[in-house]
């Protein structure tokens, strides 16, 4: 039986973030050469390239040297309280800019060029589950810079065979604790009695980051060019219900203080999503049950 990506270079940027490690282990195991950008300064291992996304000439020679069959664009700022708002439009539109525009610089075009935008540009919808169809209503800075990465990167469809995907939440072991649900389970698993969080009463649609690797890779082979892909596991969470799954695999109740100070202003209250587009292009998707998730990074 011949690998999918048997024979083919598949070039991710961010490579050494999250997301990254799964979706080079998922395209590994898929028969691709994998390469991958990772942040300068970091110590470049075999076929990886620290180079900044702004700095166009060094990314084009990148390029020039990996020659990639497909592409997954992960390289950005991804934390929505970052505090220099500055660098995340300057990385998240302008880094994806030079990105297009030295892949359509070349000769040897990809197949497939899978851009990573995020379900965040939905904001506040008044929709108790999310589609494609639903208007952008970003309702912060990492919002709007991913809205005008997708709108930007439309200017290259005629050029370059471009997939959207706008991730819900997603989690798993490796995921920085600044993140809510690596934040909790760290709690738990430290034995910690009390945890600090801001608003209780939100709900989140969370995947697990092995199910959106998989999309990934499902997504380069089919190559829907043009589309835009919500990733989603279609179910959510409230903070609460997370709190009692973890007391549960932990085997005691953590003391919750809300912390004003975390409690964001524009919060978004419930982010579920729909997936029938992608599971109607990929086929069945078959989501990690979130307390599975939360079990493995327990006892990782």
């Amino acid at each position: 039986m011949t690998l999918e990506g048997a024979g083919k270079r598949a070039l991710i940027t961010g490579l050494s973030g999250f997301t990254g490690y799964y979706v080079a282990e998922e395209l590994r195991a898929a028969g691709y050469q994998v390469y991958g950008t990772i942040t300068p300064g970091r110590t470049a291992a075999e076929g990886e390239f620290a180079v900044d996304l702004n700095d166009r000439a060094a990314l084009a020679q990148v390029v020039q040297q990996v020659q990639p069959d497909v592409v997954v664009h992960l390289a950005a700022i991804a934390f929505v309280a970052h505090g220099d708002v500055e660098q995340i439009y300057r990385v998240n539109v302008m880094g994806t800019r030079n990105l297009l525009e030295v892949l359509a610089a070349q000769t040897h075009k990809p197949s497939a060029v899978l851009l990573a935008s995020s379900a965040n540009i939905y904001g506040n919808t008044e929709v108790g589950v999310i589609d494609e169809a639903v208007p952008a209503a970003p309702a912060n800075d990492y919002a709007v810079s991913k809205l005008a990465m997708e709108y930007m990167a439309r200017l290259w469809q005629d050029k370059l065979p471009l997939i959207f995907v706008r991730p819900f939440n997603y989690t798993g072991v490796g995921q920085q604790e600044n993140f809510l649900l690596p934040k909790i389970v760290g709690h738990f698993r430290r034995q910690a009695s009390e945890i600090e969080l801001g608003n209780l009463h939100v709900w989140r649609d969370f995947s697990d980051v092995r199910m959106v690797a998989r999309s990934y890779r499902r997504l380069l082979a089919a190559a829907p060019v043009g589309q835009t892909f919500n990733v989603c596991s279609g179910q959510g969470w409230s903070l609460g219900e997370v709190l009692d799954m973890m007391g549960e695999i932990a085997g005691y109740k953590i003391h919750v203080r809300v912390n004003p100070a975390f409690v964001r202003a524009n919060e978004v209250v419930r982010l579920v999503g729909d997936n029938a587009r992608l599971s109607a292009s990929i086929g069945a998707l078959e989501p990690v049950p979130l307390a599975d998730t939360l079990r493995w990074m327990y006892t990782a």
